[in-house]
């Protein structure tokens, strides 16, 4: 294999347009490849926080860039230019490309000697495992105009389907979304876990406090509403922390015992972590970062048995979890949790969270890539 640095390396996210879980995974995945420019559909420096706007980061946006901002917002209208925006990029110069993809990233074409790995967050979850759901979400029905978004979900999932095949090896964030991967692609995966920034993050030798947390991205897929269904009930305190697009319709039928704090800094949130008495994940996540990072608190989660958090959370041990998507299921959990609070330790909270650290990533994740591009490099030497 060539000197690893000389092989020239290009990263491809969907689009950098507002700091979530995937953007942080980014961020960790440019430290391991700092020369590493970032090909992205579209690019939002407020909406970024400016964290990609510092010296050793270079940005290239897609021709999708030079529309309208008032169009650049609303990414629903761009759904069907984004295959073909993704397409246009050139990348002929490098010997790896690696996108970080949840959606559209993974269908740049790259030559026959350029080796294609795909970090995958999951496959296009609207248009295949969550298909049914979006469409109830956002009552998409049988008129005129559900018919013509739903024709052209179908005409993306084809696409999504062909643009898999052009990748030559993937890397899957959990064994979840590995198995998505060979369900939909028909393709196998290696799993490196997204990394959990928790150097911060400590717990703070004190009893907690007598609240409960949640940080979320304030969307409807992520299922705020069941969680404050659950705590308008049991009468218990909550504090939400997040924005989006949800925030208005979740304030509204939040009683007093609930308080949404909006965005916090990430000082903010860690001590919030230490200080709660457990953190609360009421949705199905490709992984989830938040119950990791609770954990590097010490402190327990309470989280619906489905996706990702079954691999990092220990039942019993370092949180429980609910079997139903109801506020009952929820409420039969945290009363579990208050039983057995006393028998689970902070100690064996913060070392399960050290299995999905930043270091973890960084080592998994480079000996993957290289991996991967020896092997590569010996199938490109046979033909």
């Amino acid at each position: 294999m060539a000197n690893k640095n000389d092989i020239k390396i290009a990263i491809v996210h969907d689009y950098l347009i507002k700091i979530g879980g995937a953007e942080r995974v980014l961020l960790e995945m440019h430290k391991v490849f700092p020369n590493a420019p970032i090909y992205t559909l579209l690019y939002d420096e407020k909406g970024t926080k400016r964290i990609f706007s510092g010296k050793g980061f270079k940005i290239i946006t897609s021709r999708l860039q030079k529309l309208p901002k008032f169009i650049r917002n609303r990414q629903k209208l761009l759904l069907t230019k984004f295959p073909q925006a993704i397409e246009d990029f050139d990348l002929s110069d490098y010997d790896i490309v690696i996108s970080s993809s949840n959606s559209f990233a993974h269908g740049v074409i790259t030559r026959p000697n350029t080796l294609h790995i795909s970090y995958c967050y999951s496959p296009m979850r609207y248009v295949w495992d969550w298909h049914h759901e979006y469409l109830a979400e956002n009552s998409i029905g049988f008129g005129l105009v559900g018919i013509i978004i739903r024709n052209m979900l179908s005409k993306i999932r084809v696409w999504d389907k062909s643009a898999a095949e052009r990748v030559d090896s993937w890397i899957a964030i959990s064994k979840t979304v590995e198995l998505r991967i060979r369900k939909y692609y028909r393709a196998s995966a290696n799993v490196v876990y997204s990394p959990a920034n928790i150097k911060n993050i400590q717990p703070t030798g004190k009893k907690p406090e007598n609240f409960y947390l949640i940080v979320s991205r304030l969307s409807p897929y992520k299922k705020i509403d069941l969680a404050i269904e659950a705590f308008n009930k049991n009468g218990k305190k909550l504090f939400i922390v997040g924005e989006g697009s949800d925030f208005d319709r979740l304030k509204s039928t939040a009683k007093n015992n609930i308080s949404l704090l909006g965005w916090q800094s990430d000082q903010t949130i860690a001590q919030l972590y230490a200080r709660a008495k457990a953190f609360v994940f009421p949705g199905e996540e490709d992984f989830g970062l938040t119950p990791v990072e609770s954990m590097a608190a010490g402190r327990p989660v309470v989280a619906y048995r489905r996706g990702g958090v079954t691999e990092s959370v220990i039942d019993g041990k370092t949180g429980v979890f609910f079997d139903e998507p109801t506020a009952d299921s929820l409420n039969d959990a945290i009363n579990r949790l208050e039983l057995i609070y006393e028998k689970i330790s902070p100690d064996a909270c913060q070392e399960q969270a050290k299995n999905f650290s930043t270091e973890k990533f960084a080592s998994d994740f480079e000996k993957t890539i290289f991996a991967e591009y020896e092997k590569h490099q010996k199938m490109m030497e046979k033909i």
